[in-house]
């Protein structure tokens, strides 16, 4: 029996990556709760609008994004990975980067066709749930995680979630201009006047493309690896650089446009690819016939 008992230090470190996935599933079950009050909070007089209900949810959900990224590396750091981390991730991640977003995609378009929005939904919960059963069996321990196939689950729920994290701003920009404004002010303001309605078209037709990708085979990047590990680029600082200077200057509003740039950057390159393999190439030109010289001509 003393040959089988489990040091206490070790006992201690395995309880800390199952905590903090339990902690995902927590957050998504929070942001599933925040988001079901909109419709109702402001009827009931519960002191917040439909708006902050849904800035707490898609801040939930990218509290879940952290839990999801520490607890792998917490496991391996105690040396305690196992199918059951494995299993559970994928439950909680289920709950936090499937049914979380699609629950915030309901209740933030009403205007849009309901059965569609149903559908969309939906769909976007089965491709969550597909991709994380996918990842399960596709990957081993020696998996690099360099690159992903198909968009990973917590990307596609940033995604959705990152316009709930861009509408109050919009909404304060679209609302009344101060006195006297200049005319870049008039600008974002005519703009934001525009994008506040276009978003409950939008972000519908962003999860059902999210779904499709999450089921795809295009792949992409694992960003913390692929940036964080080893020595980069020039061309990795620069693209970091602007994507700081970017957050500082919009604030909220460059959380969507980093996260759509993640998402759609890999398949339209991949598109482009297969285009440009798929261009006629242009037949070379015959030289032209020389005759030989008779010299008894």
């Amino acid at each position: 029996m003393r040959r089988f008992r489990i040091p206490r230090r070790q006992k201690m470190f395995a309880v800390l990556p199952t905590m903090l996935t339990l902690g995902n599933a927590v957050c998504g079950f929070g942001a599933i709760t925040f988001a079901a009050k909109v419709g109702l909070i402001e009827r009931l007089g519960w002191g917040r609008t439909d708006t902050e209900c849904l800035y707490i949810a898609a801040i939930l959900v990218f509290l879940a994004m952290v839990f999801d990224m520490l607890d792998g590396r917490a496991a391996r750091w105690a040396k305690q990975t196992s199918e059951f981390g494995a299993q559970l991730d994928s439950l909680c991640d289920a709950i936090s980067f499937g049914v979380a977003p699609a629950v915030i995609l309901v209740k933030f378009s009403p205007s849009f066709h309901p059965r569609l929005l149903w559908a969309i939904a939906v769909l976007f919960v089965v491709c969550a749930i597909l991709r994380l059963a996918r990842f399960n069996v596709e990957t081993d321990e020696e998996d690099t995680h360099e690159n992903f196939s198909g968009l990973p689950s917590p990307a596609a729920a940033g995604t959705v979630a990152s316009f709930m994290i861009a509408y109050p701003e919009l909404k304060e920009l679209a609302g009344p201009l101060p006195t006297n404004p200049i005319a870049w002010e008039r600008i974002t303001h005519s703009v934001a006047q525009y994008l506040e309605p276009a978003l409950q078209i939008l972000v519908p037709l962003v999860a059902l493309s999210c779904a499709c990708l999450m089921v795809s085979r295009v792949r992409y990047a694992h960003v913390f690896n692929q940036w964080f590990r080893g020595r980069r680029s020039y061309q990795h600082i620069l693209q970091l650089v602007i994507g700081m200077a970017a957050i500082f200057m919009v604030r909220e509003l460059a959380v969507p446009l980093i996260f759509c740039v993640f998402t759609f950057g890999s398949p339209l390159r991949a598109a482009w690819a297969a285009i440009s393999r798929r261009k006629p190439q242009e037949p070379d030109q015959p030289l032209p016939s020389v005759t030989p010289h008779d010299p008894a001509a």
